[in-house]
């Protein structure tokens, strides 16, 4: 029986000029799972997410998304499987210009709906996903709280229904209970939608409490690929550095005694 994968990464090998970013770098994650990337600033977390996008190339190896090699789909095909792809970027990147409801329905319009009942009933819909409502879809970028703008960027993410959601620092810029938040809502909208995640973090919380697997970058490589209690078994200085620190130490506890 054929597995099929949500994303597959061959031999993947990224250079910028002379700077080599990814050296061999290959991955297989499951219909469903939820994976968190993380390495040292520089690493290329978020390029490896612009690979999966379609908007960079790698130097060599494959992208396969969906079933479907990213490099050798045609404009149109690369366009219908970007529909499949939600993407919430760092800090949202909501367009300033449009209100909350617009920035949400502007995916609905690019994909060529005209009937604008349809698109504010799919609009109202994903509002009240993330916990949003009517007021707040008449606001401006620049009146959210950071907490609300995240939302607004995830319902935007979600109103093509995504099999396969990529975001880059989710939780960047939010205060601890925002963060848990955003966490929890995250968390009830995969129990019922049933999509991927590919997610770029630093935050432990999310690596402890939603990540089924682990991928860590450094020296260029992936150096582990794996649930986190198996990553938090492997011996490398960044692992060493990044997971067994004071602070990670005290976040991953509750979890460490719980399985022993």
């Amino acid at each position: 029986m054929n597995t099929r994968y949500a994303v597959e990464l061959e031999h993947i090998c990224t250079r910028f000029g002379e700077h080599l970013v990814h050296q061999d770098i290959s991955l297989h994650l499951g219909i469903g799972e939820i994976a968190g990337l993380v390495g040292a600033s520089g690493s290329g977390k978020t390029t490896l997410l612009r690979e999966m996008m379609g908007l960079e190339q790698p130097s060599q190896g494959s992208v396969t998304v969906l079933g479907e090699k990213v490099s050798k789909v045609c404009a149109l095909d690369c366009r219908q499987q970007r529909n499949h792809i939600g993407v919430l970027f760092q800090n949202g990147a909501l367009f300033s210009a449009l209100s909350v409801y617009d920035n949400i329905a502007l995916p609905l319009r690019e994909l060529g709906i005209g009937d604008e009942a349809l698109i504010g009933q799919l609009v109202c819909m994903k509002l009240a996903m993330v916990g949003l409502n009517a007021h707040d879809a008449m606001l401006m970028p620049a009146a959210l709280s950071g907490g609300m703008t995240k939302r607004s960027a995830l319902a935007r993410a979600l109103i093509l229904e995504p099999e396969l959601l990529l975001l880059d620092e989710p939780t960047s810029g939010l205060d601890p209970i925002a963060s848990e938040d955003f966490v929890t809502l995250l968390r009830e909208l995969h129990r019922e939608l049933h999509f991927t995640v590919v997610m770029v973090t630093h935050d432990l919380h999310i690596l402890r409490d939603l990540c089924t697997k682990i991928a860590v970058l450094a020296d260029h490589r992936l150096i582990a690929f794996d649930t986190l209690s198996k990553v938090l078994r492997i011996e490398h200085p960044f692992i060493g550095h990044f997971f067994h620190n004071q602070r990670a130490q005290r976040v991953f506890n509750a979890m460490e005694t719980s399985h022993g």
